[in-house]
């Protein structure tokens, strides 16, 4: 059976949305497979190899930050794809682990310098001295914050981790 790059992705993204994962996660793993078969022509399934992977990925990666390679993402395609036997197992290359990158006192004062509205200005407080990340502040809604005690709870985006309460410093 004859089967093409793209349908194989569908069919991947399908299982995954299934699976329950995010909005958000689909949409990365829908941008990846766009970028892979615009790269491949859509090929057919059995066709594709390690080696024309790491091309692949050697040539993105002169445009790309590693973490914009989605290696994630394509490991877990092509783990789905092998065990779909759609074709044989494919070993992609290995990334060094990301050793996280803090600012320095001096960039923390430039954003904070650089908010112009009181918001701004509020929301950079809240996820610096909490945190928090980007999806997390995005899903605050004004029911989570509780004025009386001066609280905010977040609903992490990793469903597996319990709702997260911060108490906000009267400071801010």
């Amino acid at each position: 059976m004859k089967l093409l790059l793209s349908k194989a992705w569908a069919s991947f993204v399908a299982d995954k949305r299934i699976e329950g994962f995010s909005p958000q996660t689909l949409k990365a793993y829908q941008l990846q497979s766009s970028l892979i078969i615009d790269y491949f022509n859509d090929v057919e399934m059995t066709l594709m190899d390690t080696y024309q992977l790491k091309e692949y990925l050697a040539i993105t990666c002169k445009h790309l930050k590693p973490a914009s390679l989605a290696l994630r993402i394509m490991k877990s395609f092509f783990r789905w794809s092998h065990e779909k036997a759609l074709l044989v197992r494919i070993q992609l290359p290995k990334l060094r682990k990301r050793i996280p990158k803090y600012l320095t006192e001096r960039e923390i004062e430039h954003l904070r310098e650089s908010c112009q509205s009181p918001i701004e200005k509020a929301i950079f407080e809240f996820m610096f001295s909490t945190g928090c990340r980007i999806g997390e502040i995005v899903a605050l809604d004004k029911n989570h914050i509780n004025w009386s005690n001066q609280s905010a709870t977040i609903y992490s985006t990793f469903s597996y981790l319990p709702p997260l309460t911060f108490i906000i410093s009267p400071s801010m």
